[in-house]
């Protein structure tokens, strides 16, 4: 599948700033289930560019002059490899076994974890705890923020795709297995709509295996991955901070899918 992608993200202020600094990681890279055949950001000054501590292309945007709005653009072409199940990398995955403020492991995580995988810590039974979860936290929007944690979001019995992401990835740390916040982008199936979106890899078998809790998915056929991290805040595409003002954000997403190959035995 190749994907044409164009993304705005506009911050407007009610106030005039005084400077204001962002932190964008919307570069995906080459792997062997996506291909970038060109990508540009659009900024409105120069950003420095450097690898974060997780190997992320990051781009700093520093605005030091007063301003009323920020509009970052990222367009490109991907194409992805849709039989493509798993990816191995060079570097240890033994830093993903840490957990953070947003993705501690409480005694009930811990308990459901255990309950779901059963003392096993393969792929197949990291599917049974990510159908549970899926079960257990229906998708409901607008019930967590961006600061609720992993326990808290369980506790709740509701989130969206990052609450379930942190989740898992609280259940996987806890039973040993190294466990990371992808952040990117969902084609959904039978249309043109995309959108944010947030899932997890585990290493599993000496590879990186997808577990896209909100849909259900373990094969990452329609995902473009931009950045990963230990949480949301490692990898969002996003993050920024300001001097002065009151903050509104908008941000759209438009893609059109370019070209579609049924590969033989290929699910949707």
């Amino acid at each position: 599948m190749k994907l044409a992608i164009h993304h705005d993200t506009t911050y407007r202020y009610a106030d005039r700033v005084r400077a204001s600094i962002q932190y964008l990681r919307l570069t995906p890279q080459d792997s062997a289930r996506q291909r970038v055949l060109d990508w540009q950001l659009e900024l409105p000054q120069a950003a420095q560019a450097m690898r974060d501590a997780h190997g992320n292309i990051l781009h700093v945007l520093t605005l030091d002059e007063p301003h009323q709005a920020v509009v970052i653009g990222a367009h490109g072409h991907v194409e992805i490899d849709e039989s493509c199940e798993s990816e191995s990398e060079a570097g240890s995955p033994l830093p993903y076994l840490r957990s953070t403020a947003l993705t501690a492991a409480d005694a009930a995580l811990r308990e459901f974890a255990r309950a779901c995988c059963a003392g096993q810590r393969d792929r197949a039974a990291l599917i049974g705890l990510m159908e549970q979860l899926h079960r257990r936290m229906p998708f409901t929007p607008g019930i967590t923020q961006v600061e609720t944690t992993a326990a808290e979001a369980f506790a709740l019995g509701l989130g969206v795709c990052q609450d379930h992401t942190h989740v898992f990835l609280a259940c996987a740390r806890s039973l040993g297995i190294p466990a990371r916040y992808v952040s990117g982008y969902l084609c959904r199936a039978g249309s043109s709509e995309l959108a944010s979106h947030a899932w997890a890899e585990a290493w599993v078998d000496g590879a990186w295996y997808s577990f896209d809790v909100t849909n259900r998915l373990t094969r990452p056929a329609r995902h473009l991955k931009l950045a990963v991290g230990l949480d949301y805040l490692d990898a969002c595409p996003v993050r920024g901070m300001r001097r002065g003002g009151q903050e509104q954000m908008h941000a759209l997403v438009q893609e059109a899918p370019l070209l579609q190959n049924q590969l033989p035995g290929q699910q949707q």
